[in-house]
């Protein structure tokens, strides 16, 4: 069953057209994971999370600074050359500068029938954000209903709810097998997991995640797993890179970045208003880099995950001009060294240079191999 999330990652345009067909349901595209599903699936809408190809292109300049990160350029590029043609609506939650120029310059020369801009609060640690969010995922559901010519009702919310929480808790409970000594999964294939759960229906990512969660019981890789890592930072779907890094002699056994586990980490809690219950999730939620502030909570949340998944080290990825990346990364790096976790920091971009990053995780490899002798 684990071979199916490989398949969604790679055919997920021909997912989504399909589903489409079948069902005469709506398409929404999203470019951030602050976007409440929920909503979406309480109106029987598809959401699918606009990604980029990783490879090279020439179509974004007019459009978007080149010194905008490589993965909203490659996500915009994606429209321009229509690949995502069958999106009946788009939008974005307030997020970093770059992917709001993304959905900017896509609303503005790619047409499509219903967009939405949903003001997600940047200072989530202010004692006003769940209330202000609450206020505009009110009008966000308004707006749904509108588009799709149906109304949400309460029953609806709590069915959305539940796919989103039945989802994330069988992520979580996949994630949980990587703290075994001998990991039943790699690296490799927690991202095809992890990734094809933001393009793919939730029932049907969530049937197939039950059963890979059975397939895992007692199952052994071929395969030594040798240094424990942890990938975090900016947005990485490169499936090529974490292939060549486990391909060195590693298992990457956890991640902290918004295609990886930040995505699925906490569920919204019931408490009888439904959109409260979704402000709180999200404003509670493992928090992007851009909203870590005042207090830095996010270096605490990472350590914890390092020391509970047994990591001997970090790959610290930036997207290339990623701003709170950046600022975020030297911070993360002293404290994981000063706790005995040694860090690599590789910039990303549209297409990564495996070749040279190869060279560089070998010798990462060959010193934390070393540090183990003594």
């Amino acid at each position: 069953m684990i071979e199916m999330f490989k398949e969604w990652y790679d055919a997920k345009h021909e997912y989504a057209k399909e589903w489409k067909e079948k069902t005469g349901g709506k398409v929404m595209g999203y470019f951030c994971t602050y976007v409440p599903e929920e909503i979406l699936l309480a109106a029987d809408v598809l959401p699918v999370r606009i990604l980029g190809s990783h490879e090279p292109q020439d179509v974004t300049e007019p459009h978007i600074f080149g010194m905008f990160c490589p993965f909203c350029r490659d996500c915009l590029a994606q429209g321009l050359k229509g690949r995502y043609d069958y999106l009946d609506g788009l939008m974005i939650a307030q997020s970093c500068l770059h992917i709001r120029q993304a959905y900017t310059s896509w609303e503005m020369h790619i047409p499509v029938p219903f967009s939405y801009y949903l003001p997600m609060p940047n200072k989530v640690q202010s004692p006003r954000a769940v209330p202000y969010l609450k206020g505009e995922l009110e009008r966000f559901k308004k707006a749904v209903e509108d588009w799709t010519e149906k109304e949400i009702t309460d029953e609806d919310l709590d069915r959305g709810i539940e796919m989103m929480n039945k989802n994330r808790r069988l992520m979580r409970e996949a994630y949980e097998l990587r703290k075994e000594a001998d990991p039943p999964m790699t690296g490799l294939e927690a991202m095809y997991m992890a990734v094809s759960s933001q393009t793919i229906e939730k029932n049907d990512h969530s049937d197939i995640l039950e059963e890979t969660i059975k397939e895992l019981q007692g199952r052994k890789l071929e395969r030594s797993t040798g240094q424990r890592l942890m990938i975090l930072g900016s947005e990485n779907d490169d499936t090529k890179f974490v292939d060549m890094v486990e391909g060195c002699g590693s298992t990457i056994v956890a991640d902290d970045h918004c295609t990886g586990s930040r995505y699925f980490w906490n569920d919204v809690q019931p408490n009888g208003d439904r959109l409260l219950a979704i402000a709180e999730r999200y404003v509670q939620r493992p928090p992007c880099p851009s909203k870590d502030w005042e207090v830095r909570t996010r270096i605490p949340h990472i350590l914890n995950i390092a020391k509970d998944w047994n990591v001997s080290g970090a790959i610290l990825l930036q997207q290339k001009f990623c701003d709170p990346h950046e600022l975020d990364i030297p911070s993360i790096k002293k404290t994981l060294e000063s706790n005995g976790i040694q860090t690599l920091f590789l910039e990303l971009d549209v297409t990564v240079a495996v070749g040279q990053f190869k060279t560089r995780v070998e010798a990462f490899l060959e010193m934390l191999e070393g540090e183990d002798l003594f």
